[in-house]
């Protein structure tokens, strides 16, 4: 069975930083050849994608509140997928998720989470002020 796992979340004050992770497993494709994508959910607020790396790796994408504080990368030959968080700010915390989708390019409908097919639990974010 294809699975995700996040790791790196915790507590930090604002102006940390803080670096989660994504393990895959079981990806029927290799890994490869997904694209992956970062989504966040705060309490009380809708889900929303953060961030998207393409299956090739060429291709990222970025929503507007990340500001260049964040950097999506991956590394094929450990299947995983990193979030390098920088200059936090109390909002952003949420629970942060991986998603993968199969020959996927951050391209179209890359913000919609029904582009993706699998997803993790998520590894909880917390940013004090």
């Amino acid at each position: 069975d294809a699975r995700l796992n996040e790791s790196g979340g915790g507590l930090v004050q604002a102006g940390g930083s803080l670096k989660l992770s994504c393990l895959a497993s079981g990806l029927r494709f290799g890994f490869d050849n997904y694209g992956l994508s970062w989504f966040r959910q705060a309490p009380g607020k809708e889900r929303e994608v953060v961030a998207c790396i393409s299956a090739n790796g060429k291709r990222t994408q970025y929503s507007d509140f990340v500001q260049g504080r964040f950097v999506v990368s991956r590394d094929d030959g450990q299947e995983s997928m990193h979030l390098e968080m920088n200059s936090l700010k109390p909002e952003d915390t949420a629970l942060y998720s991986c998603a993968a989708a199969t020959n996927f390019y951050c391209t179209g409908d890359w913000e919609a989470a029904s582009s993706y097919r699998f997803w993790g639990q998520g590894t909880q974010v917390t940013v004090s002020a």
